[in-house]
């Protein structure tokens, strides 16, 4: 019965690790204002993916920028 708590506990920590991995459903206002900007199909290299513009264009930002 001790490890019931503790289970609990990880599943707790799992589920809320999940709901930061998805990439938000935005428009391209929410984009440039996460500093970002949008790229059809996908980011160019050395650019990260931080979210999704429309159904064609992702939201990309530069790795390094602050």
């Amino acid at each position: 019965m001790r490890i019931l708590p503790l289970l609990c506990a990880l599943l707790l920590l799992v589920l809320q690790g999940a709901a930061g991995l998805t990439l938000s459903q935005g428009s391209r206002q929410d984009c440039e204002r996460r500093r970002g900007f949008c790229s059809p199909g996908s980011c160019p290299p050395g650019i990260g993916r931080i979210g999704i513009c429309s159904e064609e264009d992702l939201c990309c930002r530069s790795r390094w920028y602050p």
